[in-house]
């Protein structure tokens, strides 16, 4: 049962993404043709490879990650806060301060990562982007070899569905339906290729990414009956 795991032994988190080059140009010749070949599917006859390029973000071959925000809770007697920070600027060195987080703090059997969409998502896009920098995986996303109940992985979509395989649920909405501040008031996924690359503004993706792992932290509460954060118990470190 959900209310019976300690809160302090949950990092929430979600990570921005955006594609690993500017534009389509940049690629290489052998790249653009595997880009092609990636999202013939999803693209039908309605765009053209270079017109997709925008949402390469989603894919861990050909996106980056370039912002990680993370949320745990203290408490200090009946006292509550919700901490969060961020990593940003190189995708390695984000990857590194990240594992380093989880191996410091974050390494024992009955600690858990949390995020919405995660399992889907941010999850695999970390262990994929740390692949490819020949960074070793740390045990929380080292999947291999392990039973499902061995994984440490929370994720309110999943909690959500109530075990509806067909359910898709966005943040925004759930935030919306269980009467939790919506942390959708700057950006949304859509904007944040321009916001990078042509406004080069990290620091609203910083604030976006920050309020969705606050989200997350909040339907967690819901799920488990408790009362959401005040505003005041929000801290960034």
């Amino acid at each position: 049962m959900l209310y019976k795991i300690s809160l302090e032994n949950i990092l929430f988190l979600d990570i921005e993404t955006v594609p690993e080059h500017p534009g389509f140009e940049d690629l290489s010749e052998e790249t653009k043709e595997l880009w092609t070949h990636k999202t013939q599917y999803q693209r039908k006859e309605e765009f053209t490879a270079e017109e997709f390029y925008d949402r390469a973000g989603i894919w861990a071959e050909f996106g980056k990650i370039i912002c990680i925000s993370v949320g745990y809770f203290t408490f200090k007697g009946e006292n509550r806060a919700f901490r969060t920070t961020s990593f940003h600027g190189e995708e390695d060195a984000i990857l590194r301060e990240f594992k380093n987080l989880l191996e410091s703090h974050f390494s024992e059997p009955y600690k858990l990562l949390c995020g919405h969409n995660a399992k889907e998502f941010d999850f695999p896009f970390i262990a994929r982007r740390m692949i490819i920098h020949g960074i070793q995986l740390p045990s929380k996303l080292n999947l291999f070899g392990k039973k499902p109940w061995e994984i440490p992985h929370l994720d309110t979509m999943e909690l959500w569905k109530f075990g509806d395989y067909k359910h898709f649920t966005s943040l925004k909405l759930l935030t919306n339906i269980l009467n939790i501040p919506s942390p959708k008031d700057d950006i949304d996924g859509s904007m944040v290729y321009n916001v990078f690359y042509k406004d080069k503004d990290i620091d609203k993706i910083i604030n976006y990414c920050e309020k969705d792992v606050v989200a997350v932290a909040q339907i967690f509460l819901r799920l488990r009956g408790d009362e959401i954060l005040d505003p005041s118990e929000i801290k960034h470190v």
